[in-house]
């Protein structure tokens, strides 16, 4: 507990996915996943968890041999809690001199508002909770409660708002925080928040910049055309077609990214799994399509996820780029963004807005 002389600590609940942390994890990650009816319904709810533990039975084997061409884990887990350590530290200290972008921090700072002083009693803890392995949201809780904290700020890690993503997160974290007394508030979506899109330029600027100088020996003479793709997950089309908005919002965070830089860009959807019909067009038929018009240099932006998993390192780094090398195309991804200052301090000034709105810094 809290001295009696300080302020009682705010916490703050980072929210993802999770992944298994070792091969023998992918089988009952995958149960946990498919188990969940939010993302895909697998006949009357009754048979959910019986399918849920079919699927994970006859898949676990062939996910495990994915998993094994990363490194043999998910390294969500480890970049989520550097991502909190991170934050943690940014939250508590008063230096504005963060990061590699400095200036573009404070400006886009200060358009937002936020202020960078803390009080001296005030301090932040920053947790993970991991929706499908662990450690598990239904684990972190008690652990927080025990903690002494009573003030719990939870920020969803998926910037667009979907049923199947932040919806599922949340109403997992609301079920078991309703067992014990704190106050609570949580925060859904921020796909246009300024200091994010401004970490997905950042990357953006990198990636082609790096593309070009690659391009360089090839025709010095000529600008190189280089093809954005947006590569988000895939959701079922049902969930589009019941309202979520999902769409929406990542169509929003690319037209705020085409304000602030000049880009040929395109959209598509990975990770489709299971017999319903997902969002279109999915990944691989863009590359074919593009290919087929005649663009050669695709540089892939993971649109609507945060940190490296196997939607990245496998995915788009292996299975993407093998296709693209027999459709002729040349397929680079820019980096993901994990840790970079520019991210953790959209974080921050998410985070401190809604604090200084509930009136939790006095």
């Amino acid at each position: 507990m809290a001295d009696k002389n300080e302020k009682e600590p705010i916490g703050v609940l980072l929210l993802n996915l999770g992944g298994p942390d070792s091969l023998q994890a992918v089988k009952p990650f995958l149960y946990n996943l498919f188990s969940d009816r939010q993302i895909i319904k697998l006949g009357p709810e009754f048979l959910q968890k019986p399918i849920a533990w079919l699927i994970s039975t006859t898949r676990h084997k062939k996910t495990e041999g994915f998993y094994s061409l990363i490194g043999g884990k998910s390294p969500i887990l480890d970049i989520t809690n550097a991502q909190a350590k991170a934050l943690e530290a940014a939250l508590n200290t008063r230096d504005e001199g963060r990061g590699t972008r400095d200036e573009i921090v404070r400006r886009l700072s200060e358009q937002s508002e936020r202020s960078s002083i803390i009080p001296s009693a005030l301090h932040f803890k920053v947790c993970v909770g991991m929706r499908y392995w662990h450690p598990l949201i239904e684990e972190v809780i008690p652990e927080i409660h025990n903690a002494g904290i009573r003030k719990l700020i939870v920020l969803s890690l998926y910037p667009q708002y979907s049923l199947a993503t932040t919806g599922s997160s949340l109403s997992k974290f609301k079920e078991v925080a309703s067992k014990y007394k704190m106050e609570a508030f949580c925060i859904e979506s921020w796909f246009n928040h300024p200091l994010y899109i401004e970490a997905l330029v950042d990357v953006i600027r990198k990636g082609m910049d790096i593309f070009a100088e690659s391009m360089e020996h090839r025709a010095k003479d000529m600008e190189p055309d280089i093809h954005i793709l947006f590569s988000a997950h895939s959701l079922p089309q049902k969930f589009i077609d019941e309202g979520d908005p999902y769409v929406q919002q990542i169509k929003g965070t690319i037209e705020e990214i085409a304000r602030r830089i000049e880009i040929k860009w395109h959209l598509s959807y990975q990770s489709k799994s299971g017999p319903v019909k997902w969002l279109e067009p999915s990944t691989d038929e863009k590359l074919k399509e593009l290919a087929a018009k005649g663009v050669r240099n695709i540089l892939v932006v993971p649109i609507s996820f945060v940190s490296d998993h196997i939607e990245t390192l496998y995915e788009i780094d292996i299975l993407y780029r093998q296709l693209a090398e027999e459709l002729g195309l040349c397929l680079r991804r820019t980096e993901s963004l994990n840790t970079r200052p520019v991210f953790i301090e959209a974080m921050r000034d998410i985070i401190m807005k809604n604090v200084k709105e509930l009136n939790w810094i006095g």
